[in-house]
């Protein structure tokens, strides 16, 4: 038996960087790691292409001109759509202060030119793992309020149905005890006579 099940398409990353030798080579060697690569050389040109969508993970390099890789990933965390968009920063700065500067404007991972690129590869799974189980956390999360609020609702109509039977029977015992009195009155009148 032939196996149908749908093959899922590889991840596409957005590869950011100023200098055209880095971006070429970076694109290549994702190209050819099974990723498919849409390859940006501004930061303008980058929010640009993210917010068409499509995009998996950003590989962004730190230092650009006029709009900075940290800028970008400032501008990523503040919108909603992207907010958890994975972004690694890829720096020629290798004091630790770079590191700091780029995990506190939001990225998930980074990593010190000159790199290996087998070292890269590792944290692109890793961060694409990770983006993936948050995806079906946040699935699960909007399964789990949809159930919430069917509940929710199905309360309401109960709650709603319950005072209608109460008051139902508010009406039956006032019926019931008008007729009581009725059969007094009238067994009281028939003694009389």
């Amino acid at each position: 038996m032939i196996d149908v099940r749908p093959v899922p398409a590889p991840p596409t990353i957005l590869v950011v960087d100023d200098n055209g030798t880095n971006l070429a080579v970076l694109c290549r060697r994702l190209s050819r790691a099974g990723f498919v690569v849409i390859p940006c050389d501004t930061g303008r040109q980058a929010l640009t292409v993210v917010a068409g969508g499509g995009i998996d993970l950003v590989l962004l390099d730190m230092i650009m001109p006029e709009v900075s890789g940290v800028d970008v990933l400032s501008t990523l965390r503040g919108s909603r759509a992207t907010a958890d968009l994975p972004v690694i920063v890829i720096t020629g700065r290798s004091e630790p202060t770079a590191a700091v500067e780029a995990l506190a404007a939001g990225a998930d991972d980074w990593i010190a030119k000159p790199f290996s690129f087998e070292v890269l590869a590792a944290r692109i799974d890793r961060v694409l793992a990770r983006s993936a189980r948050l995806t079906d956390l946040k699935r699960s999360n909007a399964s789990l309020d949809a159930r919430i609020a069917q509940r929710a609702i199905e309360l309401g109509e109960a709650h709603a149905e319950l005072a209608v039977t109460r008051a139902d029977r508010i009406r039956l015992i006032a019926s019931i005890q008008a007729l009581s009195d009725q059969v007094e009155r009238l067994n009281g009148s028939s003694a009389a006579s």
